[in-house]
């Protein structure tokens, strides 16, 4: 019979969300929707697409061969990358948009200069 103890009723903390993904798996905060077209008309939510572009917020730890081993992705935190529009897993922390989505669904690394 298990004793449950005062540290098994421990309330979750409040600080940021640490999300760690599994495999190769990728944790993307997508951009801010456009809200006026480049002629100037102001767009309501409803009839904004969604960007897909995004800030890499956290990474997997590679992808698993059959072999055993794991290959390193090749995105890393930090990165601007762009990804099909209807690819991985939305979800919102807050008011942050995140994606969880497969190192294959992204097809590219922006390049800041």
């Amino acid at each position: 019979m298990a004793v449950a103890t005062k540290d098994a009723k421990k309330k979750p903390t409040k600080g940021p969300l640490k999300l760690q993904p599994l495999g190769d798996r990728v944790v993307v905060e997508r951009e801010e929707r456009e809200s006026t077209t480049p002629g100037g008309i102001v767009l309501p939510d409803t009839a904004k697409n969604k960007p897909a572009r995004g800030r890499v917020q956290s990474v997997g730890e590679g992808k698993l061969l059959e072999n055993g081993s794991r290959v390193a992705l090749q995105v890393k935190p930090g990165d601007r990358v762009l990804f099909s529009s209807y690819a991985g897993e939305e979800f919102k922390v807050g008011e942050k948009e995140l994606v969880l989505l497969r190192e294959d669904d992204i097809l590219a690394v922006i390049e800041e200069s």
